[in-house]
């Protein structure tokens, strides 16, 4: 699967802008953003993938255009899918990705 460059370069103008310099990795058939080794946040199509931890998964869940990310085994815990219509505008997707960023820096270093 392609990722959208466009919404890669979004994703990393808003992680520029939060002082963040995270390591890429191509994992999911998409592009990986990972902050001290662990995984932030992704594009894998049109999407944004977001780690937003267990705790805020079901509440992040319940808003418009997320999904449960899903690799075929069941849904991942503390991961959410959010489609074009819910990062269309730059605030919508800083939103998503310092929700990411928030909780990949709560976690220790890799």
């Amino acid at each position: 699967m392609a990722f959208d460059e466009q919404l890669a370069e979004r994703v990393r103008g808003v992680l520029a802008s939060a002082g963040m310099t995270p390591t890429e990795k191509k994992m999911f058939g998409g592009l990986s953003f990972l902050i001290g080794g662990n995984m932030c946040c992704g594009v894998m199509g049109a999407d944004l993938l977001a780690r937003v931890g267990p705790g805020a998964a079901t509440g992040a869940l319940a808003e418009p255009a997320t999904r449960p990310f899903d690799m075929g085994r069941g849904p991942s815990a503390g991961w959410v899918v959010i489609a074009p219509g819910g990062i269309a505008t730059d605030a919508a997707l800083t939103v998503w990705v310092n929700r990411a960023l928030a909780f990949a820096t709560s976690l220790p270093p890799k």
